[in-house]
């Protein structure tokens, strides 16, 4: 089976889609893609669909779910010649459900293993097969994690934590292409990023050398101040040292000179609410 969750739930057997449309069915599909391999306990899945006051009928309700899927698998399996059924593929295991794809791909441990060549390529200085091996990882991302599966805690906590790795991916990427001289092409992205992420300082750093290596030294200290003022603002904090380094670096630097480097994402750290998870970023040089 065939499962993608970076954006859009979609779940294939024998190119079959077996991905259902009522929306609790998608969500104990997604739960199970996440923990594919393992069983996921009757707790979970019930917590998951109703909170920690699940109704009387929780348990037979799942079990009717499960059901559904076991249909929509069988059809799926009907057209191919794997020699497997649905209870194969979707199994009941010691307290809960174990979602087993066989050969099949999983786009987020895809996604994954893609960073993880991109973030070794970093640490090895071979910046061109970073930014490749990062660039194919962000590819697999077609939206927001789970974008139209209705998450409760235990989903909410995964898309979260997917979306984290994502940024810290896109950080990463962005680091390489500055570390090859990109910036320029660099410029757009980062606008609109930084918009996206008003408290991100890495994004902000990265994007405020990209301004100075282009020439548009003023720019790149207004990129500065407005993180200031929003920080300041909303949190009551004031942008962290390396950043302010970064700043001050830029107030005397010519267009060649060189800075220090934007701030490290798992150092400096996000604070728009979400835990900073990312790698540190190398020397923008």
């Amino acid at each position: 089976m065939d499962i993608d969750i970076l954006g859009a739930l979609s779940a294939r057997e024998n190119n079959i889609t077996v991905t259902p449309t009522a929306p609790k069915p998608r969500q104990v599909l997604a739960l199970l893609a996440l923990n594919a391999g393992q069983v996921v306990p009757m707790s979970a899945l019930s917590e998951e669909l109703w909170g920690p006051t699940p109704p009387r009928s929780a348990r037979t309700t799942v079990q009717t779910y499960i059901l559904q899927l076991r249909e929509l698998i069988t059809r799926a399996l009907g057209h191919g010649n794997t020699g497997r059924t649905a209870k194969d593929v979707l199994t009941t295991g010691p307290g809960g459900y174990r979602l087993d794809v066989g050969g099949g791909t999983l786009d987020f441990r895809e996604f994954e293993r893609r960073a993880g060549a991109g973030y070794r390529a970093m640490d090895a200085g071979d910046y061109p097969g970073a930014a490749k091996r990062l660039r194919d990882a962000l590819s697999l991302w077609t939206g927001s994690a789970l974008a139209d599966v209705p998450a409760g805690a235990r989903l909410t906590l995964e898309a979260r934590r997917l979306e984290e790795a994502r940024l810290c991916a896109l950080d990463q990427r962005i680091e390489a292409d500055l570390r090859l001289g990109r910036h320029r092409e660099l410029l757009a992205e980062l606008t609109v990023l930084v918009g996206r992420h008003r408290l991100h300082e890495s994004l902000h750093g990265q994007f405020m050398l990209a301004l100075h290596r282009s020439g548009r030294r003023g720019e790149a200290l207004s990129v500065y101040q407005r993180l200031r003022t929003t920080l300041v603002t909303e949190l009551g904090l004031e942008p962290s040292a390396q950043l302010s380094r970064l700043q001050r670096s830029l107030l005397t630097a010519g267009p060649e000179t060189p800075v220090p480097p934007a701030p490290a994402a798992a150092a400096a750290g996000h604070r728009d609410g979400r835990p900073a998870g990312h790698r540190p970023a190398a020397t923008a040089g």
